[in-house]
This record gives C-alpha cells, sequence and structure tokens, in this order.
C-alpha cells in the first residue's frame, strides 16, 4: 500500500521525535545509577578536595552516588582525555581546572583540544594561589625574597607540584615580572611537593590555597603573599604579591564538564543542582574556608569564561616557553 506524502511525512516526523523523547525522559530520571567524577592528580591534593566536594553535593541533591576516579598523570591530561571519548551520557563527568585552560599551549601531541571537546557544565569556584615559606628560611616578606633572591640566583630552592600546574606558572609569572632566579623542583603532585616544604627539604611554594592554608594557620608555613587582586577574608594579614610586584595577579578555577554531545538536559540539570548548592551560605563558607570564592555560572558564561582564561594564559606560558619534561 502507498502511503499518502503528507501521511508519509507525519510517521517520519514521529519517528526523528521518538530519540528526542528519549533523552528528554531519560535526562529527568537522571541519573538512574552511579555517575563518575574524574579527577586527573592524586588522591589529597586540590583538585580531589573540589571533585570529592562536588560529588558529595550532588550524591546528596540528587539521591545517586557520584564517586570520584582519580586518574593521575601527563599533567592532568590522562583523565581529560578519558573524559573525552567517554559516552555522553552525563555518567562520566570530570573536575577540571586552570590546568586543563593551560593544556593546550604545554603539549604539542594531544589528542583532544579542551575547548573543542567538552561541554562546560559548571563552574564551582575561583580562587588565588598562596606564596608560602618555611619558617626556617628567615625571610617575612615579598620583597626580602625578592631582595635575597637576587643577591644569591639560583640558591633558593621552589617547590612546584609539576611541570606546567598553578604553582608552576604562578612561579614563572613571578620570576618574569620580579627578575629573580631560583631553582625549581618540581614534583609529582602537591602533596609530595607541600611534604618536602613542611620538612624543609626546599624553602619556598607557590602553593593551592586548598592545600596550604591550615599549615599557614598553625603557623608551620610563613605566608609571604597571596596570587590575587585583593586580600583574602580568611587571611586578611596576607597581603597580595602585587603590593610588592604592580600588576601581578594569578588565580585559579575549578569546575565540571562533560563529553561534548552531552545533552542539554542533563547538563542544565546539573547546573542547576551546582548553582543552588553554591548560592547556600554554609556551601560559600566552606569555599571561603579552602581560600577561595564560589563562582557560580550558566554552562554558556562558563563556556566563555574558559576561552578568555585560555588565551590570557597561552600568552604567559609561551613567553616564558614552558615546556613539560
Amino acid at each position: 500500500m502507498k502511503l499518502p506524502r503528507r501521511r508519509f511525512l507525519q510517521l517520519a516526523a514521529g519517528a526523528a521525535a521518538v530519540p528526542a523523547v528519549s533523552w528528554i525522559a531519560r535526562a529527568q530520571a537522571y541519573p538512574t545509577r552511579p555517575v563518575r567524577i574524574l579527577v586527573g592528580f592524586p588522591p589529597g591534593g586540590t583538585n580531589d578536595i573540589h571533585a570529592r566536594l562536588a560529588a558529595q553535593l550532588l550524591s546528596e541533591r540528587l539521591g545517586k552516588q557520584f564517586v570520584v576516579e582519580n586518574r593521575a598523570g601527563a599533567g592532568g591530561n590522562l583523565a581529560t582525555e578519558a573524559l573525552v571519548h567517554a559516552k555522553p551520557d552525563g555518567y562520566t563527568l570530570l573536575l577540571a581546572s586552570a590546568t586543563d585552560s593551560w593544556s593546550g599551549a604545554l603539549y604539542d601531541n594531544l589528542k583532544f583540544d579542551f575547548i573543542r571537546d567538552v561541554a562546560p557544565v559548571a563552574s564551582i569556584d575561583r580562587g588565588p594561589g598562596i606564596l608560602v615559606v618555611h619558617p626556617s628560611f628567615a625571610i617575612s616578606t615579598v620583597r626580602e625574597l625578592i631582595t635575597y633572591a637576587k643577591a644569591n640566583p639560583g640558591k633558593v630552592t621552589i617547590a612546584s607540584s609539576g611541570i606546567g600546574r598553578e604553582p608552576h606558572i604562578y612561579w614563572e609569572l613571578f620570576r618574569s615580572m620580579a627578575s629573580v632566579n631560583m631553582l625549581h623542583v618540581p614534583y609529582r603532585g602537591g602533596v609530595p611537593a607541600l611534604t618536602d616544604l613542611l620538612a624543609g627539604q626546599v624553602q619556598v611554594m607557590f602553593a593551592t590555597l586548598a592545600s596550604a592554608i591550615e599549615y599557614v594557620r598553625s603557623g608551620r608555613l610563613h605566608a609571604l603573599g597571596v596570587t590575587g587582586e585583593g586580600r583574602l577574608e580568611a587571611l586578611p594579614h596576607v597581603p597580595t604579591i602585587g603590593e610588592f610586584v604592580p600588576g601581578y595577579e594569578a588565580t585559579g578555577w575549578m569546575g565540571i564538564v562533560a563529553p561534548k554531545n552531552t545533552p542539554a538536559e542533563i547538563i542544565d540539570k546539573l547546573n542547576k543542582e551546582i548553582n543552588a548548592e553554591l548560592a547556600d551560605p554554609k556551601m560559600k563558607a566552606r569555599i571561603m574556608d579552602l581560600g577561595s570564592t564560589a563562582f557560580a555560572n550558566s554552562p554558556a558564561d562558563f563556556g566563555r569564561f574558559i576561552v578568555e582564561y585560555t588565551e590570557k594564559w597561552k600568552k604567559v606560558i609561551r613567553t616564558a616557553n614552558i615546556r613539560p619534561e
């Protein structure tokens, strides 16, 4: 039997609508099973802390378990690559950070393009780093550090959590602007770097606030300055580095991204839940305790922020000729 053209088109349109209706129904029911949040760095570091915070709040708000999976290696790129190749169904997410914005400028052989291959879901926070020294190193201000480093080129040891990570990038910007030369000692992660700093094996570090703030409060580390534009409510006595090196400013970010082509309904649902939690005064206080500020955005605004941030720091990385080992 030959169908009239109009009836054929009606049936075809109805058939085409089934997948869309199915996706919407699945998005409304999402999640129906555990969701993985990939982290490109070892447990205990800043990325891991934020991922576990996000996993906890999403588990509570959506009633299904969000579990953190650490895939450390290649400067965080192993986890990002796994995310890019995961099924775009909302069940694999990534705790992304400023490091992901820098990867394209740091690595020539990546099998993905961070901006092109991920779908921004929700930003979580923004925050500066902090320049800290071991108490046995008799330096109390940024000015004193600059003076001492210039008088003793290459003799001051400065740790980082690895080439291309936030502490390293912040140090390179400081080095170029303050015209100082110190001995850079990269570690495989922030935890071992801080461990050696606390033991006095190295003298200085641009640490992340989340990892170092309690050591500063307890006096086990001495804070010389924060890398942001203004002083922090959490550490009001600590000056900004810009007070000594005019124009210096460096902040990082954390957020959740998904594979490209993840349904918009799922992304919007996750964004809504994360933003609702970020508006809660208790969550804002928790983030402030980590030395950061809650940073809520729509998926589109988060995407624009990532593009602008990436372009800014690409220039810094290429000017400093930073290359991973």
